[in-house]
């Protein structure tokens, strides 16, 4: 079966790299999924699991954004941060959870609802991708 490699890269250094079947992502236009032979391309991620299909297999990593670049026999995915599902911290996950809802609810003037509402999307990301991993 043909394969792509897949490198997925922090401003930390690589965070995953094997051959790969296939690649889903979720791009800001939508899901996306990547076959050996895909045209070439790049697009914007959205904060989400990156799924690889290995040996019959699924491997996961979580990302908080960045960009996936498509070449016909490579994957990169540029990262600000990424966590693959066995080095994710569950119990450090729900606790950040948490500590985003608490702030999301409080009616405090001085809280970026914004910045509250991202850091919650990232620990449930992470969460998710860590009990399916």
């Amino acid at each position: 079966m043909k394969t792509l490699k897949v490198s997925v890269v922090t401003p930390d250094g690589p965070v995953y790299e094997s051959d790969v079947e296939m690649v889903v992502a979720r791009a800001q236009s939508g899901e996306l999924g990547v076959l050996p032979g895909h045209i070439p391309m790049v697009a914007p991620l959205q904060i989400g699991g990156i799924r690889m299909k290995k040996d019959g297999k699924t491997e996961q990593v979580a990302v908080n954004g960045g960009f996936l670049e498509v070449r016909p026999d490579k994957v990169t995915i540029l990262a600000q941060t990424a966590e693959a599902a066995e080095q994710i911290d569950l119990t450090r996950a729900e606790e950040a959870k948490k500590r985003a809802e608490q702030r999301l609810q409080s009616k405090q003037d001085d809280v970026d609802y914004r910045r509250a509402e991202l850091a919650l999307q990232r620990a449930i990301n992470r969460i998710n991708v860590a009990k399916r991993g």
